[in-house]
């Protein structure tokens, strides 16, 4: 277990606590700090992965499932709170959606597993701050309004990049399907 890996798990773990924020403690603000800190670490565990050299094809698993879990939990649950626009929520959970069932789909053909494009990345990075925005924006924090206007920032480029790297990873799907067909 890496120090980066153990940070991805600390970020699983933390997920629980980020729904009991919301709905048990009615705590918008407090889970939206959290939301942000969970998006936070998923660049925090990447660097250190790297600068380090403790990259291991187990992080590579991990990071982008630990991604893909705290983004839909946060989207279905903020969408459930009645924070962010249904519009927003299920552009988002289609883009993760999609890239769920294709990652499935490839493994189960024997493809190899695609690495994370910088695109893929950018999106990522950006939903995972316009939520926590989003959630801020309908809380009691004095910079509310100003929350909500960073969160239509984040969003919209977050969901447009979202979709470039789907449509990226399709000629990427593609090669790893011919080399398993050549191998």
């Amino acid at each position: 277990m890496t120090v980066p890996n153990l940070i991805t798990t600390a970020r699983l773990l933390a997920i629980p606590v980020f729904v009991w924020l919301l709905f048990a403690r009615d705590n918008r603000a407090a889970a939206a700090v959290l939301l942000g800190v969970l998006g936070a670490t998923d660049w925090v565990d990447g660097f250190v992965a790297r600068r380090y050299d403790q990259v291991s094809e187990v992080g590579k698993v991990l990071d982008p499932v630990a991604d893909r879990l705290l983004l839909a939990v946060a989207v279905v649950s903020i969408l459930i709170d009645g924070s962010v626009p249904l519009g927003v929520a299920v552009a988002t959970l289609v883009r993760e959606g999609l890239v769920a069932v294709a990652a499935v789909g490839l493994a189960a053909m024997g493809a190899r597993r695609i690495d994370v494009t910088l695109v893929g990345k950018a999106g990522t990075f950006c939903l995972l701050t316009s939520f926590p925005l989003f959630l801020a924006s309908a809380s009691t924090l004095s910079w509310a309004e100003v929350a909500e206007v960073l969160a239509w920032l984040f969003v919209v480029p977050g969901l447009v990049l979202g979709y470039a790297s789907l449509a990226g990873y399709v000629p990427l799907a593609r090669q790893a399907l011919a080399e398993r067909a050549v191998s």
